[in-house]
Order: C-alpha cells, then sequence, then structure tokens
C-alpha cells in the first residue's frame, strides 16, 4: 500500500506540472498574477508598483502583445495579512489559472505562496521582497530583480561604521521573516567589522509609539540602527528620535523603505536618514533620458509623480516580457524560464547591470547606499 500510495502522490505532482505547465496561455493572451499589498502597512510599496507594471502592460497590450499574445495582469490586494495572501494564491492558481506570478510583496507572503507555486513549476518573477530565501530551492522556477536585504543592510552598516567610527549596532524589527533577515544582515557586518550588536526591538505593524524603543536604545548607546518596518513605522522613528535629540544615531534602512516619498516628507523630519538598496533612486536621475520619458509616461497616465516602487513595477513587466520574447511563440514554463535566464542588459531605469543565468537567478547584484539631503535620496557609495 506505501509503494501504491506513494506512486499515486506522484502521479499526481506530475500530473499537476504537466497541467500548470501551460496554464493561463492561450493563443492570445497570457494570465499573470500578483498578492500584493494595496491597502496595508505597504501599500506604499505596493500601489504603486502595481501601477507602473499596468503602465507597460497596456503599452505592450496596445501594440498587439508579445508573440501575438495580450497580458491579463490581475492583482489581489493582501493587505499584508497572511490569511487574506493564501485566499489570494489560491483564487490566482486555481481559479485565474496564472501562468506565473509578478511583483508578489511580502517576505512571509511569497514563502507561503512557494507551497502552492512550487508543486506546479509555477513561476515567481520579481517579487517585492529582497529577501534571500527568495531563491530557495527549488530555485529553478524563482528569479529576484536586486541584491537581497542580508546584503544591502551588511553593506549599509559596514559602510557607516567606517564612516563614522561606529561600533554599536542595533535593530528595530518587525518579528518576520523580512525582519530577520534584517538583523541577521547587521550581525554579518558586527563579525565582518569586529563590532558589538548591543540591542534590539520588536514591534507589531501597527504599532506607532516609538518612544520607549528609542529610549531603550539610546542608554544601550545604539550608534547606527538597522530597520524593518512598515513604511510609516520608518517615518515616525526617526522624526520620534529627532524630537528625542538623539540625533547622533543613524537610521538605516533597506530597499523596502527606500522611497522617493519618504525622503520627501515635509519639514525635513527624514533628513539624513541612509538606505541600503537595490537600484538608483528615480527623482534624483529625472533629468536622464530613460528616467524623464518613464516620468512623462507614468504622469500622464495617472496624474501623479512616479518614485522608485512605480520603476520597479515597470522594469518587472519588461523583464517579463523579455523573458515571453526569448521564450518564442511555444510557451510553456519551461521555455519562459530558460527565456528569462538569457537576459544580461544594462539597465538605464535602475541604473543597474541585469544579469539573468542557468545558475543565477538574482538580476542585479549591487548594493547602493544613499542618504536623504534636502528632501531628496543622494547616492554616496555603490558596492
Amino acid at each position: 500500500m506505501k509503494k501504491i500510495t506513494a506512486w499515486a502522490a506522484a502521479a499526481t505532482i506530475g500530473a499537476c506540472a504537466a497541467q500548470a505547465d501551460s496554464q493561463g496561455v492561450t493563443d492570445t493572451g497570457i494570465v499573470i498574477g500578483s498578492v500584493n499589498d494595496l491597502s496595508g502597512i505597504f501599500a506604499a510599496v505596493g500601489v504603486p508598483a502595481v501601477q507602473g507594471a499596468n503602465l507597460y502592460f497596456d503599452q505592450l497590450n496596445e501594440a498587439g502583445g508579445v508573440h501575438g499574445r495580450k497580458i491579463r495582469f490581475v492583482v489581489e490586494d493582501s493587505g499584508y495579512q497572511m490569511p487574506r495572501a493564501m485566499q489570494a494564491y489560491n483564487k490566482l492558481l486555481n481559479r485565474d489559472k496564472a501562468f506565473a506570478m509578478l511583483l508578489s510583496l511580502g517576505t512571509p507572503m511569497n514563502l507561503a505562496g512557494f507551497n502552492l507555486m512550487d508543486p506546479k513549476g509555477i513561476p515567481n518573477v520579481l517579487p517585492l521582497t529582497a529577501s534571500h530565501q527568495m531563491l530557495n530551492e527549488p530555485m529553478k522556477n524563482k528569479f529576484t530583480a536586486f541584491s537581497s536585504y542580508h546584503d544591502q543592510i551588511q553593506a549599509g552598516v559596514s559602510y557607516l561604521a567606517d564612516e563614522y567610527g561606529a561600533t554599536k549596532i542595533c535593530a528595530m524589527y518587525l518579528p518576520t521573516d523580512f525582519g530577520e533577515e534584517i538583523k541577521e544582515g547587521a550581525k554579518s557586518a558586527v563579525e565582518e567589522k569586529g563590532l558589538s550588536f548591543v540591542a534590539e526591538t520588536t514591534h507589531k505593524p501597527d504599532e506607532t509609539d516609538f518612544v520607549g524603543s528609542l529610549s531603550k536604545l539610546s542608554a544601550e548607546g545604539c550608534e547606527i540602527v538597522a530597520m524593518a518596518l512598515g513604511v510609516r513605522q520608518g517615518i515616525t522613528v526617526v522624526g520620534t528620535a529627532q524630537k528625542m535629540g538623539l540625533t547622533d544615531i543613524k537610521f538605516l534602512n533597506s530597499t523596502a523603505g527606500f522611497l522617493t516619498a519618504v525622503a520627501a516628507v515635509p519639514g525635513g523630519v527624514t533628513e539624513g536618514l541612509y538606505a541600503a538598496s537595490g537600484w538608483q533612486d528615480l527623482a534624483a536621475r529625472a533629468e536622464e533620458e530613460a528616467p524623464a520619458a518613464f516620468i512623462a509616461a507614468y504622469e500622464e497616465k495617472y496624474g501623479e509623480t512616479p518614485g522608485g516602487f512605480a520603476l520597479l513595477g515597470y522594469v518587472a513587466a519588461e523583464q517579463t516580457v523579455m523573458g515571453l520574447e526569448a521564450a518564442g511563440p511555444d510557451l510553456t514554463s519551461d521555455s519562459f524560464i530558460a527565456g528569462m535566464e538569457t537576459i544580461q542588459f544594462d539597465d538605464p531605469l535602475m541604473g543597474n547591470m541585469i544579469s539573468y543565468g542557468p545558475d543565477d537567478h538574482q538580476g542585479a547584484d549591487a548594493v547602493i547606499i544613499s542618504v536623504v539631503e534636502n528632501g531628496q535620496w543622494k547616492m554616496i557609495h555603490k558596492n
């Protein structure tokens, strides 16, 4: 009976994989799904990213699509809540029959989604998380856009320690996979540089009062604080630290807090905030040809000026279409994956070299360190 059961399970998995190999693909269309945050603590990331992707897909579809197929981009809102995220994954993969997932937001949400995607071989493409776990085995069906949270924070802490002679490192984070990776990145820099990790505080997603936590970190002598918080929370932390007179502490965000809106908070609230990210800020390059064209197109469509995550949504859609083009008209999961592995180009929008290969599913490797000066992110170092 055990042998029969094992054979049946293997046959079922094989059948699912075969069925999923070209699910969501017809002669005229391709369904691509996304589980995103359109209403929760990372809506400031998810909403513009989805709009950026839709801008590219609309341009593509108006031009006839890719190999005669138009893209239908189906987005479900998780509100950055796990139960809603799993409902969304189930709907997109089993009802909508998504061929691939794109720009899905959140480390814990993506990790849970792998349980549904991996058995079917569904590609998970350029999620809105920089967790190194996005390339967990099986890696074949997974692609990420840029350097990991771990590498970003390790590089950022190391740079700031060298720049200011700081030795006492701390962390403020959500107790999730995202937060744990930020903390571990800080600890890696501590080990590399011979520094001291002296304190940490954990926070709930809806927490808004950080006076007590900052008092604790100040008492411990923290000089650099790596943050893994919601967008508004990160702003509140640095604003509260200013009011408390904690001007000697350097606060460091990762990609998750590297938003144009964060730099532009009125009153200079975030002045002096650092971020270690996987791309160059858009606003700082607004006069360059490619960023200027993107900004103009986005403003025409949405009536607002785009930030970095709108740019990420656009380039993620663009790279997905590059993979679809390289896959050829006979589209399957395997041909798409092989197509993605051929992409190599210097991206003028991200300001980064993008390169994928059979053994390399991370598009960009650079870590770019920026600081808020006069309401704008200024690049100060590139690893």
